[in-house]
């Protein structure tokens, strides 16, 4: 199925754009960036300087007036072209979404300008060593002393914290009513005292590191609070549904990329009298993969309008939905497209197989199948909760 039957021809116009400036730098790019332990500043420079990181956010502060609709097309071309940024999921999407939203006026002016413009990132700080994918089990602690917070706690494989400005932090502060522990946000400058990180060894090899964090009594003044202290899981969930949806928008460009290869190779590569893509054991597995990656994508626009239209609750279903099938499609796709050129699919010269352990990160993060299979039972089937 063609984008043009559901897109507009702006966003049309979006893609062709984005995937020019893709095939401009190309997975031999990222692959050389993420050996030599760099980061891929001149690309990501470039997409801020066309307009394209910033495309979600509001035109009053450098955006571009778009939704996250918008900024998930750019994230599915870059990874199509192979080389896809992993920290738009974050920066933008998450981040920026949630300043937008719910931020003071001088925390709007203070960051979502160079959100747009690629001069400034922010890491998302949410996961924790004995939460995992259970938000309600935050551990990370914010106390009120006098005009400050104080933070306390620690987080694990979170992206990008090094070449961040900031860190969105997920703390809990105690409602004083209940006595009850509740989600609030917080931005803490990388230099904040009391904040330390350290790096995961990670077998993945990317150009985005994994850190973990420690926040030590870390204090920040009351202005850190992104939006109102007893907003709770409805500013949390204004930035996790835009994570899904770019998590779905990830896989998906990296699905095209892996079946793009895979299709190439077999419309060339001839054993017998015809090419191998001649024969039905080749052409339909990866027909199937294409048909899935489809399917995927109209899940991940059907949740991005949702987002973009106000329905908190109907995008956080759809948005679910659609990491679940494009983190499924993905992996299928890029296992197929390395079945398909046989040895030559384990070699550095198609660049492949680095993609068989990225493929599973979009089945894991930010929440595992499992769990997303948890949601929709409970959730959408309305079956008993099993957790």
């Amino acid at each position: 199925m063609s984008p043009a039957v559901t897109e507009t021809e702006e966003h049309q116009a979006l893609r062709s754009a984005v995937a020019a400036l893709g095939r401009r730098y190309g997975r031999d790019y990222l692959a050389r960036v993420a050996r030599e332990g760099g980061h891929p500043d001149e690309l990501w420079a470039d997409a801020a300087k066309l307009g394209y990181l910033g495309v979600n956010l509001p035109e009053e502060y450098g955006g571009g007036g778009g939704g996250i609709a918008e900024l998930s097309i750019v994230l599915e071309e870059l990874g199509a072209a192979g080389c896809p940024l992993l920290m738009m999921v974050v920066s933008p999407a998450i981040c920026g979404t949630v300043i937008a939203r719910f931020g003071t006026e001088a925390q709007k002016r203070a960051w979502l300008p160079g959100l747009a413009d690629g001069t400034r990132t922010m890491a998302f700080g949410i996961t924790e060593p004995d939460a995992g994918s259970n938000s309600h089990r935050i551990t990370t602690t914010a106390r009120r002393e006098g005009d400050e917070w104080v933070l306390t706690g620690r987080k694990v494989f979170i992206s990008g914290v090094d070449i961040a400005d900031a860190t969105l932090i997920v703390g809990r502060t105690e409602d004083a009513r209940t006595g009850r522990l509740k989600p609030c946000l917080f931005i803490v400058p990388r230099d904040a005292p009391g904040f330390s990180r350290s790096v995961i060894d990670m077998e993945l090899q990317a150009a985005e590191k994994q850190f973990e964090l420690v926040l030590d009594e870390v204090r920040l003044p009351a202005e850190a609070l992104v939006g109102d202290e007893d907003a709770g899981l409805l500013q949390l969930f204004a930035g996790l549904n835009p994570e899904r949806i770019m998590t779905a928008a990830f896989a998906i460009g990296m699905g095209r990329y892996a079946l793009g290869r895979a299709v190439e190779y077999a419309r060339t590569r001839q054993v017998w009298q015809e090419p191998i893509g001649a024969h039905q054991a080749v052409a339909h597995p990866l027909a199937a993969a294409h048909i899935e990656l489809e399917l995927a994508r109209l899940m991940m626009q059907k949740a991005a309008r949702l987002y973009d239209a106000g329905d908190d609750l109907g995008a956080g279903e759809a948005a679910n939905m659609a990491k679940y099938a494009a983190g499924e499609a993905c992996v299928r796709a890029v296992d197929q497209a390395v079945h398909t050129l046989g040895g030559n699919g384990l070699t550095r010269e198609y660049g492949l197989a680095s993609l068989i352990t990225a493929a599973r990160v979009a089945r894991i993060a930010p929440v595992s199948r499992e769990m997303i299979l948890n949601f929709v039972s409970h959730q959408t089937l309305r079956l008993p909760k099993s957790y």
